[in-house]
C-alpha cells in the first residue's frame, strides 16, 4: 500500500513576481541607476517567511514561460519552498514590480502585470484539492479574487477545504487590480465564510467590512465568519481578537526602517508558525511583530525574511 504523502505545514495560493528594488534610497525611479532583483508577491513571500522559520511550505501560482519565471522557480527552491504547483503560462509574461524607497513610511509600488498576470490564470480543474484540504494551514489572498479563472479557483479551493485546519484570508487589497471596493466586497464576504483567520491592515479591513476603527474592524471580521481577526495598524502595532474572547494588542518593535514593503508578509509567515506551534495569542503576535520589524529594517522582501533565532534576538533586545 502506497505511503500517504505528509501534509504541508503551509500552502499559499496567489501572487508571485519579480521585485526590482532600487539600491539607492530616497530617489525617484527616474533617477535610480541600479536595482536588485528579488522574488516577490505576497503569497510567495508568506511561504518563504514560514519556511525561514522551519515550516514545510509550498505555493500554488503561475509564472510566464520566460527567464524571469525560471528565476522564480530557482528562488523558491533556494528558500526551501516547494514549487511543484508553480506552472508556466505561455501567453503572459512574468510580472515585475518596482518600488521607490523614501523611509520611514513612503514606499510607492508600480506593478507591471499587463495584459494579465499569469498568477490570475490559476484554474480550478488543475488544483490538487486533496493536498489543499490536508495542509495544516492554507493561505489565500484578496488579489486572487480579482479576476477569473483565479477567482473561481480560489473559491473552489476554499469550499473544498471547508475550514479544515487553519484557513487564512489575507485581505491583500490592491486598488489597481479592481474597478472599486464595491466590486470586491461580495467576493471578500464569500472568502470570509470559508476562512478561520482574516489578516489585513486598516485600509484592507475597511474594504472588507466598511469600518475602519481597529476594534470595530476585528469585530466585523469575526461577524463575517472567521475565528481570529488580525488587524495590522502600522506604527501602532497589531491587534488580534479571537472569537473565544481572547485578544492581544502588541506595540511595534522599534527599528530603523529601510523598506516597509514585505513586513506584512513576514507577519503572516510568523503568524502561521506561531499558530502551528500552539503559542498563546500574545506570544504569537509579539513574534509576528518582531518578524515584521526585521524585514522593515532591510531592503528586500523575500530574502529579508528572518530566521527564528533572529526574531528571538530582536525580542530579547527589545525587552
Amino acid at each position: 500500500m502506497a505511503e500517504t504523502a505528509k501534509p504541508f505545514d503551509l500552502i499559499t495560493m496567489g501572487r508571485i513576481g519579480v521585485d526590482l528594488y532600487p539600491l539607492q534610497s530616497g530617489l525617484p525611479l527616474e533617477r535610480v541607476e541600479t536595482f536588485g532583483k528579488f522574488l516577490g508577491g505576497s503569497a510567495a513571500n508568506v511561504a518563504v517567511a514560514a519556511a525561514r522559520l522551519g515550516r514545510d511550505t509550498a505555493v500554488i501560482t503561475r509564472t510566464g514561460a520566460d527567464p524571469f519565471g525560471a528565476y522564480l522557480h530557482e528562488a523558491l527552491k533556494d528558500f526551501g519552498v516547494d514549487d511543484r504547483w508553480v506552472t508556466p503560462v505561455a501567453a503572459h509574461p512574468t510580472p515585475v514590480t518596482f518600488c521607490e524607497i523614501f523611509p520611514p513610511d513612503d514606499f510607492p509600488l508600480y506593478f507591471y502585470r499587463q495584459p494579465k498576470a499569469p498568477d490570475l490564470e490559476i484554474r480550478a480543474e488543475e488544483l490538487d484539492l486533496d493536498a489543499i484540504r490536508a495542509a495544516r494551514v492554507f493561505w489565500i489572498t484578496g488579489t486572487g479574487l480579482s479576476e477569473d479563472p483565479s477567482r473561481t479557483a480560489t473559491l473552489a479551493a476554499l469550499a473544498h477545504r471547508a475550514k479544515a485546519g487553519v484557513t487564512v484570508f489575507d485581505l491583500d487589497w490592491r486598488p489597481m487590480f479592481w474597478r472599486d471596493p464595491d466590486q470586491a466586497r461580495p467576493y471578500y464576504a464569500e472568502a470570509m465564510r470559508h476562512a478561520t483567520v482574516a489578516v489585513g491592515n486598516l485600509d484592507e479591513c475597511e474594504v472588507a467590512t466598511g469600518v475602519r476603527e481597529p476594534r470595530a474592524c476585528a469585530e466585523a471580521l469575526l461577524a463575517a465568519g472567521v475565528e481570529l481577526a488580525v488587524v495590522k495598524q502600522g506604527p501602532k502595532g497589531v491587534l488580534a481578537v479571537h472569537r473565544d474572547g481572547t485578544w492581544a494588542e502588541v506595540p511595534p518593535v522599534p527599528v530603523e526602517v529601510a523598506n516597509g514593503l514585505g513586513a506584512g508578509d513576514a507577519v503572516g509567515g510568523s503568524l502561521v508558525h506561531g499558530l502551528l506551534s500552539g503559542w498563546d495569542l500574545v506570544t504569537v503576535m509579539r513574534h509576528a511583530n518582531a518578524a515584521g520589524a526585521l524585514v522593515a529594517s532591510r531592503l528586500a522582501c523575500s530574502s529579508a525574511m528572518p530566521t527564528g533565532s533572529e526574531v528571538a534576538d530582536l525580542l530579547a533586545r527589545a525587552s
